[in-house]
């Protein structure tokens, strides 16, 4: 009798303990719906019990508090909160370096029209009228650099624009030094000719020129460069979820749901092979996006060095003014090769009736530059503090898309130890993570990557930061192949296109000795003109017409 009494206590106790059980796993689709209802979806669409999950997809399809019509919004949320981490990464990215770009842009630009303001301003007090007369040759003169700067070689020639700007400058001081003569056009256009025999204006055209090109070319490819991460950034963004991704995102993210077990999450090494084979396209963008951002780090530098565009704005006024002062200063031996190569020009009755000799006393001079006037904004410059900060930015963005797995499987996202969803179960996450990139991930053992079928898109940015790349080389280099390389023309000396190596890419200044010698100005080819040599008489009414002008300023 007592062993009959015993076996129906047991089975009492198990029959309750079944039913405790399964009142258990009823009670728990609670917590499903609280927490279905918070991601904003209908309350009414989970089941009040248990339900069968054979139906399901994606989840495991045991006893389970979804169905078919939550599996398919849960999909869709998944894919949302995959996607998020990513898109507010490069969001900032994005924001990042278009506030770089545009700072630099905006230094750039303030920089040109400071430069163009200060030699106007320095002109106006030094040579007053006489500079006020001939302004457009200077206005002319900034309007090109600008021009340069924004659109390059498309839509200027530098080194034909620099070599116009001296001509003019020629043939304008050599009308005011030689003001007691006439001359036509035809003359004016045989001294532009032989403007480079001549070196009127010493060796400033030659060392401007390779500064000039040297900053301008490394700044405007660099403010390009700047421009181009966050259209890199953006573009890659758009790129969508395949099927299999938003598949595989759905199952680790709320599978737990449907189990009842809304506070599990994920395990790392699953959320990093989920994620490895969700970016597998975007992973193959680092070798090259590094290699980018390697080239802008070493132009950066180059901006600081000897490529330091504000250093060859700042004293630019000074560098012109230094050449007109060698005009001045060469102006009788000028003179005097002009005249054997162009002709003898006719004396200009209009001066002699105008003032005598003895009314041009006056033999000041520009005060040459040396190197104690040198401007001292390079030191701890608006333009360094840019240079510093960008640095940090370009290397802290290093290894960012092959590190965006790691970057969001972190946190509050994941749960560290054997606690966690494997994608079946709570327990440890045994599969090996398989390694970055789209060849890797045909044995991801979570997403089922087509390793065959790249990304264009990504493939197209990948084709961009090789082209940026290859122009960032050039302009640490001094030279500017991101125009169409169609135009062979070059000067023909050591420094065409101001392409250098190291030593020669040190910083030019300009230094005025103290008596600084007479260029050797080599005879011209004699034109078809009447020729002769400047009497000494000739170049005494050269320098008192220079005189003139100078001192115009000083009478009013």
């Amino acid at each position: 009798m007592k062993p009959l009494l015993v076996l129906c206590v047991v089975c009492t106790l198990v029959v309750l303990c079944v039913s405790m059980t399964a009142e258990q796993k009823l009670k728990n689709c609670n917590d499903v719906r609280a927490a279905y209802s918070s991601k904003g979806f209908n309350v009414n669409d989970v089941p009040n019990k248990g339900v069968n999950g054979a139906p399901l997809k994606v989840c495991p399809q045991g006893f389970s508090c979804c169905t078919v019509e939550m599996e398919e919004k849960l999909s869709q949320q998944s894919h949302t909160e995959i996607k998020a981490p990513v898109s507010r990464l490069s969001t900032n990215l994005q924001s990042t370096f278009r506030q770089r770009h545009d700072h630099f842009d905006k230094f750039f630009r303030e920089l040109l029209k400071n430069a163009e303001l200060s030699l106007h301003n320095m002109f106006v007090r030094t040579y007053g009228m006489m500079y006020v007369q001939n302004a457009e040759l200077f206005k002319n003169f900034f309007e090109a650099l600008t021009r340069y700067y924004v659109s390059g070689g498309a839509a200027v020639n530098l080194d034909t624009m620099l070599s116009d700007f001296w001509a003019d400058l020629l043939e304008r001081m050599f009308r005011l030094v030689n003001v007691q003569y006439e001359f036509s056009d035809a003359y004016m256009e045989c001294v532009s000719r032989h403007t480079e025999q001549l070196q009127p204006f010493g060796d400033v055209p030659r060392k401007l020129r390779i500064q000039l090109t040297r900053a301008f070319v490394a700044a405007r490819t660099f403010v390009k460069g700047l421009t181009l991460m966050p259209d890199v950034v953006n573009k890659v963004s758009t790129v969508s979820a395949s099927p299999s991704c938003v598949r595989a995102a759905m199952k680790m993210l709320y599978c737990p749901y449907c189990s009842g077990q809304v506070a599990l999450k994920p395990c790392q090494n699953y959320c990093l092979n989920v994620l490895r084979g969700c970016l597998a396209n975007q992973a193959d963008l680092d070798t090259e996006w590094n290699n980018f951002l390697d080239a802008m780090l070493s132009l950066a530098e180059r901006l600081e060095g000897p490529f330091n565009f504000e250093s060859v704005m700042d004293p630019i006024d000074v560098k012109i003014s230094e050449a007109i002062m060698n005009m001045q200063e060469n102006s009788m031996q000028v003179s005097q090769k002009v005249f054997q190569g162009c002709g003898q020009p006719k004396p200009s009755v209009a001066f002699r009736s105008k003032r005598s000799i003895k009314d041009t006393g006056f033999n000041g001079r520009f005060r040459p530059y040396s190197p104690d006037a040198r401007p001292t904004t390079a030191a701890g410059t608006s333009l360094d503090r840019l240079t510093t900060d960008v640095k940090k930015k370009l290397k802290h963005a290093k290894k960012f898309w092959s590190t965006l797995p790691e970057t969001v499987c972190a946190g509050e996202r994941i749960e560290a130890g054997d606690e966690c969803w494997n994608g079946t179960a709570k327990s440890r996450y045994e599969s090996v993570v398989i390694a970055n990139g789209l060849a890797n991930q045909g044995l991801n053992p979570d997403v089922e990557v087509d390793i065959t079928k790249p990304d264009t898109v990504i493939r197209s940015q990948i084709a961009a930061l090789k082209e940026m790349t290859s122009w960032l080389k050039a302009a640490h280099s001094g030279n500017d192949i991101s125009v169409s390389d169609n135009d062979e023309e070059t000067s023909g000396d050591e420094e065409s296109g101001s392409g250098c190596d190291s030593p020669p890419c040190d910083d030019i200044y300009f230094s005025t000795p103290p008596n600084p010698g007479k260029p050797q100005v080599p005879v011209l080819a004699k034109d078809r003109s009447n020729g002769g040599v400047a009497s000494q008489g000739g170049m005494a009414l050269a320098l008192c017409g220079l005189a003139l002008a100078l001192l115009a300023p000083h009478l009013r």
